[in-house]
C-alpha cells in the first residue's frame, strides 16, 4: 500500500501503561522494537529490563479481522541492575536492543542486550507433561525404593500451554562503553555487537571471547572527537558491514580485506552546505541510526532533522534526503537547552523497501513513499487511536495563520516522543513505541 493510502487503523488493544503520565513508572518506558523475521512475533524491551513478546492471532472464521491482531504471548525478565564495583559505576536493566534469530526449529531464539551484557534467550512452548513416574510420586517427592514393586512406563498428558523463556548464552565483559547497537550476520552464526569506540564480533555458542574488529579509541582520549553511533551487517553479504558516527558520517568495511577493520572499504559524507552552518549544525549531523534495505542496494541514516537514502555504489551523496521535522530548525536552542537535541530517532523499512518510517515529537511519526515522493504524518496517541479508526493525517504550522486542523510548532510536547518503530517484514502493519504505549497499525481493510 502506497503511504498516501496509508489508512490505517489501530487495534483495540494499545498495550500498556494505565493512568495518566504522572503514573508512568520509568521502567515502563518502551526501548526497543523488533519484528521476527516471520512478522508472527513482535518483541519489545523496556527500561525496566523487561522483554514482552506478542504474538499475532491466526485468521479465524467467525471473527474475520482477527487476523492481524497482537497478543501478550511472553513476559520476562531480561537484564536486572548491577553494580561494577571496579569503576564504581551502576550499570542500568535497560533494553537498548532486541534482535531475533531466523527460526531454525520449534523454538525461537533473540538476543537482548543492556549498556554491558548481552544474552541469547530460547523462547519455547510446552503443552504436555510426563506423569507416572517410577521412583517418584505425582507430586515430586522420591518414592521408597522397596516399594516399588512394578515397573511403570510415564505418559505424556496434556496441559494448559506454557511459554517459557531461558537464557541460553550469557556474553558478557567485553565492552568497556556502552553498547548501543547488535546485528545478527547472514550466516546466522555470528553477531556484532558495538559501543562508543569498538565493535566486536561474536560466535552464537562462543561466550568467553569475541574479536574486536573495529577500534576507534586514540591513544590519547583528549583527541577523541566521534563515537560509534549504530552499526549493521549487510543483510546478504557476511563480509560486509557499515557503522555511522556523531561526525554524520558512515563507514562500509570488508571483513576480507583485513582482521582488524579500522581502515574501511566504502565512506559515505554528504558535503555540507556552508550557507546553512550554525552552532548546532555538529550536533544535528550526529547519526542515530543506520538500516540496511531488505535488497541489501540501500541504506537509510537518520539524523536530527532527516532521513537519507544511500546507494551503496555512491559515496559522495543521498540519493534521497526526506526532512522529518523541518520546522525545528528555528527551535534547536530551547532544544538545546532541554536536551532534546541529543535524543535517538530511529528508522526502517518497509518489507518492499519502497516505503520508509521514523518518529518525531508530540507522539507524531511519519512515513515516507519513496517511488511517489508522497509522505504523511500521523499521530499514536490514545485520543486519535479509536479501535478500527482511520488514521488521520496531521499538519504542523509553522507561522502566518493557523488553519483549524493544524497544530502550531509552539504547541508540540517534546516529552511525547516516538525513537522507536519497527514494520512487519511482509505486510503493512507497524508498530510504534509512544513513550510507555504501544501502538500496532495496519492497512484499513473495508
Amino acid at each position: 500500500g502506497r503511504v498516501k493510502e496509508m489508512n490505517t487503523y489501530a487495534w483495540p488493544t494499545v498495550f500498556g501503561g494505565a493512568g495518566g503520565e504522572s503514573e508512568r513508572t520509568r521502567a515502563d518506558i518502551i526501548s526497543t522494537v523488533e519484528f521476527n523475521y516471520s512478522g508472527d512475533l513482535l518483541a519489545t524491551g523496556d527500561k525496566g529490563g523487561r522483554v514482552v513478546i506478542f504474538q499475532r492471532e491466526q485468521e479465524n472464521k467467525s471473527r474475520p479481522h482477527s487476523r492481524g491482531e497482537y497478543n501478550v504471548y511472553s513476559t520476562f525478565q531480561s537484564h536486572e541492575p548491577e553494580f561494577d564495583y571496579l569503576k564504581s559505576l551502576e550499570i542500568e536493566e535497560k533494553i537498548n536492543k532486541i534482535r531475533w534469530l531466523p527460526q531454525q526449529n520449534a523454538a525461537h531464539f533473540l538476543l537482548s542486550t543492556n549498556d554491558k551484557t548481552i544474552k541469547l534467550w530460547k523462547i519455547s512452548e510446552r503443552d504436555k507433561r510426563a506423569e507416572g513416574y517410577n521412583l517418584k510420586d505425582e507430586d515430586g517427592r522420591l518414592r521408597d525404593p522397596f516399594r516399588i514393586t512394578a515397573l511403570r512406563v510415564p505418559i505424556l498428558k496434556p496441559m494448559d500451554l506454557m511459554v517459557e523463556a531461558s537464557p541460553r548464552r550469557i556474553f558478557a565483559n567485553a565492552h568497556t562503553y556502552h553498547i548501543n547497537s547488535i546485528s545478527v550476520n547472514s550466516d546466522h552464526e555470528t553477531y556484532l555487537s558495538a559501543d562508543d569506540l569498538r565493535i566486536n564480533l561474536w560466535h552464537l555458542e562462543i561466550t568467553d571471547r569475541s574479536f574486536n574488529i573495529v577500534d576507534i579509541k586514540p591513544a590519547n582520549m583528549e583527541e577523541l572527537t566521534e563515537v560509534i553511533t549504530a552499526a549493521e551487517f549487510h543483510p546478504h553479504q557476511c563480509n560486509v558491514f557499515v557503522y555511522s558516527s556523531s561526525k554524520g558520517t558512515i563507514r562500509l568495511c570488508d571483513m576480507r580485506s583485513s582482521a582488524l577493520c579500522d581502515r574501511h572499504s566504502k565512506f559515505f559524507e554528504e558535503p555540507e552546505d556552508p550557507s546553512s552552518r550554525s552552532f548546532f549544525s555538529e550536533i544535528i549531523s550526529s547519526i542515530s541510526d543506520v538500516k540496511f534495505s531488505h535488497s541489501g542496494r540501500y541504506m537509510m541514516t537518520r539524523d536530527y532533522l532527516s532521513v537519507k537514502v544511500w546507494d551503496l555504489n555512491m559515496e559522495s551523496r543521498p540519493v534521497e534526503t526526506h526532512q522529518v521535522h523541518e520546522y525545528l530548525r528555528s527551535k534547536l536552542c530551547s532544544l538545546y537547552e532541554n536536551d532534546c537535541i541529543f535524543d535517538k530517532f530511529e528508522c526502517c523499512w518497509n518489507g518492499s523497501d519502497s516505503a520508509i518510517m521514523t518518529g518525531s515529537y508530540n507522539n507524531f511519526f511519519r512515513m515516507f513513499d519513496r517511488d511517489t515522493r508522497r509522505d504523511v504524518t500521523l499521530e499514536a496517541s490514545r485520543e486519535s487511536s479509536k479501535p478500527r479508526a482511520s488514521l488521520k493525517p496531521r499538519k504542523v504550522c509553522t507561522g502566518g495563520k493557523r488553519k483549524k486542523d493544524e497544530i502550531s510548532v509552539d504547541s508540540l510536547d517534546f516529552n511525547k516522543k516516538i525513537l522507536h518503530t519497527a514494520w512487519h517484514p511482509a505486510d503493512n502493519v507497524i508498530a510504534v513505541a509512544a513513550t510507555n504505549n504501544l501502538y500496532i497499525f495496519q492497512d484499513k481493510i473495508n
